[in-house]
């Protein structure tokens, strides 16, 4: 197939000498390194690599086999995902996926006969506001290279995997130009524009470098509080509280991680910063590390999204160059090591404690709190962890001060939010807005309106969201309203459906994605998933039993009541929100 018909597993030395010394937390980068030499991982890279990394060939293959970005047996010369989940279902993601079955004339999930492709169906790409998305990876020549594509179609798609379709672009837009001012030139900005535009001014203030005085840690994490900064991940979360907590704890060393695993369908915020301005994160995720005392931080980014990590690696080392990062940072005494982690395909490692796992070296499994990472995080010690968003966000804090910071929002929702907008509005987007516009204003003032016929429903907060109407258009987007509301304001997906679109089919997409993307580490959640995706099924397919909609509700509540993390917590979050607002949906 792709891969030689004898493995020289002299190529995989200088893999083995980079992280043996990393032991078992070296297993992951070992096995993307690994992986992308031989396009997948045989028996004796396994067992070559977990000789020298001291894991079990049992952990090994538990690894490989919990991520769906690595591989066990031979693939294609070309691998192909398509995203068909319900943002780039609107826009012909199912067409897509056929096309690349016939041209590779196999079904989804095999390999051509030839060697030449191997078609799969992919879990949200994170291009929800460009799709269809499509994610190659090319195999041959080795080292393999990953790609992602926008607007795919059946016409273009034998140019895509020819290599010779153009990455997509994203539209930004919005009310505010803060957080996103240097977004939306479809290139990365470098440290010396980002210099430009005040950028690392917020460190130097911390440090002492700019004529005041140098800000002790507990000061900078009285900035974060006074300004009420909270996640913008999807918790919510204080991020001073999660700062202050890391700071006081008293065990080292401590840990600052990035949480750039952004996996939610119809979200694809992190993506474009990440991807346009990674300095701004950077400078934000210094300060944090510097306000809890930690002397090495983590940049977890999700393996789908390689323009990301190739963009942040280019960015570290232009901080590394320039005095950032490392030794005794611009002659502080303070240092800080970074390093850039990819994940393997696993929506369960957005949770926080599913991603220390990862790093760890193991499966993307969460772990039971209490204890919480503020004092047992990544590898046992303190740890803060935020999103990406959030730390986008601390430098304007620094700078400006918390006052400046609340004069966006309202009272009670600090700051200015993006919003990921996707599915049936003529400019899907990312949107950076204050908290307490309303949902009209976003969809027909800066989305540009539904498309394709009338509103029929807005899924809020992405797969583990909620539903609504026409009825919900003049709420504010803000935490307190939303709730009101009964909606959740989530990391800010956005996804519209036209009237014409089935609501069932929605519902079955949002269904397989989680029967998916289960761990599969607690009851509820492994069998619930499994549960609703079949009986969501039969609902598509106008094949409902009787007393399917009793057994919904019955799985739903028992996952959200009694599931470990988050994911089997919301798994029937819009499907209950759709059984509330349209029981006709729904026969008895």
């Amino acid at each position: 197939m792709s891969v030689p018909a004898t493995l020289d597993l002299t190529l995989l030395r200088p893999i083995l000498d980079q992280y043996a010394p990393q032991g078992r937390a070296g297993l992951l980068p070992a096995l993307h390194a690994a992986q992308a030499i031989y396009s997948y991982i045989a028996e004796p890279v396994a067992e070559a690599i977990g000789r020298a990394l001291n894991v079990p060939l049992a952990d090994v293959h538990g690894v490989i086999d919990f991520y769906a970005l690595f591989y066990r047996a031979p693939v294609g010369r070309t691998v192909v995902r398509v995203c068909t989940d319900p943002a780039c279902w609107t826009r012909g993601g199912e067409t897509v996926l056929a096309e690349a079955c016939r041209l590779a004339g196999c079904a989804e999930g095999e390999t051509s006969a030839d060697g030449a492709l191997t078609v799969e169906r992919s879990p949200c790409l994170g291009l929800c506001n460009t799709g269809p998305a499509v994610n190659l990876t090319f195999n041959e020549p080795a080292p393999a290279r990953s790609q992602s594509f926008g607007h795919v179609t059946p016409d273009n798609l034998e140019d895509v995997l020819a290599g010779r379709g153009e990455p997509p672009e994203d539209y930004i837009g919005g009310d505010l130009c803060i957080v996103t001012s240097l977004c939306g030139r479809n290139r990365r900005m470098s440290l010396t524009e980002y210099h430009a535009v005040g950028g690392m001014q917020a460190l130097r203030r911390v440090l002492g470098l700019t004529g005041g005085p140098r800000l002790a840690p507990l000061e900078v994490v009285d900035l974060v509080n006074r300004a009420t900064l909270v996640g913008r991940g999807g918790a919510a979360f204080p991020t001073g509280v999660k700062w202050d907590g890391a700071a006081k704890a008293p065990n080292r060393p401590k840990y600052f991680v990035i949480n750039a695993d952004e996996s939610e369908p119809g979200t694809f915020k992190d993506r474009v910063l990440i991807e346009n301005d990674p300095c701004r994160i950077i400078e934000g995720a210094i300060i944090g590390a510097y306000a809890i005392g930690a002397n090495r931080a983590y940049f977890y980014i999700r393996g789908e999204y390689p323009r990301a990590i190739e963009r942040v690696l280019a960015a570290l080392a232009e901080c590394r160059r320039a005095g950032y990062l490392g030794e005794n940072i611009l002659g502080s005494g303070y240092d800080l090591e970074f390093e850039v982690r990819a994940g393997a395909g696993a929506y369960i490692c957005g949770e926080e404690t599913a991603l220390f796992e990862s790093i760890e070296g193991k499966r993307g499994f969460p772990r039971i709190k209490p204890p919480f990472p503020a004092t047992h995080g990544l590898f046992g010690q303190p740890t803060a962890i935020n999103n990406v968003e959030t730390l986008a966000k601390i430098p304007y804090i620094i700078t400006h001060g918390p006052t400046a910071f609340h004069q966006f929002g309202t009272e009670r929702s600090t700051g200015p939010k993006l919003f990921c907008v996707s599915g049936d509005v003529a400019r899907p987007g990312l949107y950076e807005v204050p908290f307490g516009v309303t949902i009209r204003h976003m969809l027909d003032d800066l989305a540009g309106g539904v498309i394709g016929g009338e509103l029929g429903a807005i899924l809020f907060g992405g797969a583990s969201g909620a539903f609504a109407d026409a009825r919900h258009l003049e709420v504010k987007l803000s935490f307190e309203d939303m709730r009101a509301a009964g909606l959740p304001l989530g990391s800010g997906a956005i996804m519209v459906f036209n009237a014409t679109r089935d609501r069932r089919e929605v519902l079955r997409r949002l269904g397989r994605f989680f029967a998916h993307e289960s761990c599969g580490k607690c009851y509820p959640c492994q069998l619930g998933t499994q549960r609703q995706h079949e009986v969501l099924e039969r609902l598509a397919d106008g094949r409902a039993l009787a007393g399917d909609r009793a057994r919904l509700q019955d799985v739903g509540w028992t996952m959200t009541d009694a599931s470990l993390c988050g994911l089997g917590q919301t798994a029937a979050s819009a499907v209950l929100s759709a059984m509330r607002l349209w029981p006709d949906l729904f026969p008895a």
